[in-house]
This record gives C-alpha cells, sequence and structure tokens, in this order.
C-alpha cells in the first residue's frame, strides 16, 4: 500500500484538492448535490457497503471476470499474433477479417453473447476477453513484425534453429510490446466485464452502478465508480511493475 500511494502521490494531492473544492462547492450550495452529491455523503456510503458487506460479492465478480478476461485475452492475443506474425497464410486469410471485428462496436455484440451464453458469468467473461484481445493481438503482432531481421540472419548463419531463433528473439523482442498492450487491456478487461453486467446481470459494480442509476441514487453511482477507480489504480500498479520485472534486461 505505501508503494502504491508513492507511486501515485501526484495523483493523490491532486485528488484530495479535487474533492476538498468538490465538498465546499457541496456544502455552500454552488453544486447541486442531487445531480453531484458530495464526497461526504459518497464516503458515508461507502462506509455502509464495507461494513455491511453487501459491496464484497459484487467486488469479486467484477473483479474476477476482469483478470479472467485479462488472462484468456492476453493468451489468445500473444498466440494469434505469434501465428500471424511467422506464418505468413494465417496473416493473409485472417488479417483481414480480424481488422473487420475489430471495427464493430462491441456493444453490438452483447445482445449475441447475452444469448448464446445466457447472463451468468460466461457472457461477461467473453465480452471482457474480446475486448483485451484486440489491442493485445495487435500490439503483439507489430512486435512480431518489428524483429530485428539482422540478430535472425546472424543466428541463422551460426545454425540456430527455427526454435531457437524464436526463443532467443523473436519473443524477447515482442514482450516490450505485449507488455506495453497489458496496461491498456486491463482498462479494456474491466470495461467489458462493466458492459456485460449493463447488459444482462444481477450482480458485480456495473450491475449496481446500472441499478442505482435506474432510482437516480447518484450517491450509489458515485461510490461504485470510485471503487472502480481504486480498482483500476491498484491493478496499474501491479502491472506496472509485472512490466518493470519483464523489462529489467533492458537499460
Amino acid at each position: 500500500m505505501k508503494n502504491f500511494i508513492m507511486d501515485k502521490f501526484y495523483s493523490v494531492i491532486f485528488m484530495i484538492i479535487l474533492i476538498i473544492i468538490w465538498q465546499i462547492a457541496a456544502s455552500r450550495q454552488i453544486i447541486n448535490t442531487f445531480f453531484f452529491s458530495s464526497p461526504l455523503e459518497i464516503f458515508k456510503d461507502l462506509i455502509i457497503l464495507f461494513k455491511t458487506g453487501e459491496i464484497w460479492p459484487h467486488i469479486n465478480v467484477t473483479l474476477g471476470v476482469s483478470i479472467l478476461g485479462l488472462v484468456y485475452g492476453t493468451i489468445s492475443g500473444v498466440v494469434i499474433a505469434f501465428l500471424f506474425g511467422n506464418f505468413n497464410i494465417f496473416s493473409k486469410i485472417f488479417d483481414p477479417i480480424l481488422v473487420g471485428l475489430y471495427g464493430l462496436p462491441k456493444l453490438a455484440l452483447g445482445p449475441l453473447f447475452i444469448i448464446w451464453f445466457g447472463i451468468g458469468l460466461k457472457a461477461k467473461i467473453v465480452m471482457s476477453t474480446i475486448m483485451v484481445f484486440f489491442l493485445v493481438f495487435f500490439n503483439a503482432y507489430a512486435g512480431f513484425k518489428n524483429t530485428d531481421i539482422n540478430l535472425i540472419d546472424t543466428l541463422r548463419t551460426m545454425g540456430a534453429s527455427k526454435l531457437q531463433i524464436i526463443m532467443k528473439v523473436t519473443l524477447p523482442s515482442c514482450v516490450p510490446w505485449i507488455a506495453a498492450s497489458l496496461r491498456a487491456g486491463a482498462g479494456s478487461a474491466v470495461m467489458g466485464t462493466i458492459v456485460g453486467e449493463y447488459l444482462g446481470s444481477n450482480q458485480g459494480l456495473g450491475w449496481m452502478v446500472q441499478s442505482a442509476g435506474g432510482v437516480y441514487n447518484i450517491t450509489r453511482v458515485l461510490s461504485c465508480i470510485a471503487i472502480l477507480l481504486f480498482l483500476m489504480s491498484m491493478i496499474d500498479s501491479l502491472l506496472k511493475n509485472i512490466e518493470k520485472r519483464l523489462l529489467r534486461w533492458r537499460q
């Protein structure tokens, strides 16, 4: 927690200043609390949510689905990018198809996933996975295509096998691209989960936001958004540390 706070020091200071200004504006009725609530009311609501334990099942669902979506999307994205980068036949056949699918609004696919997989966790995991897959795929594919050809030629002249070239040059060269896409993919994973919960669910932070918004409970909506912001910051810090460890061989 200490490292997390130090890593986000300037962001934390900015948020504290913003919250103070927000609370003053709400207390002096400069803003309408019906539309914007106030930090004090949100804080009270958060205490109730955590004290009663009501929030934990929803956090577990959203966080669990997002992590699964990030893992599945990253693995599938890297594997497909590897095939595309090393076997031209795959890119010639499927590249236009994937580009077309990437251009589709993912929200439009939501109803199909609900019909195919129901309103349980499967539909949310699929939605989250797809959101992550395209980010990781295009980054990893670019990494595989931009591998230094001189290094490959050097290893070939030294008698290296195809597997050795892949393990010693291709994959290490692609690691920075994959690591960069992981942090963006985390946000996409959560977004895909929230979209899935919006379309059809009975649990999760997205469902809580939708339910609270339906009855104009702005305080509860903002409480859930605050929790999502905190979770995303924690995930981002974790992925940043993983990225540093993966790339510690770089100067």
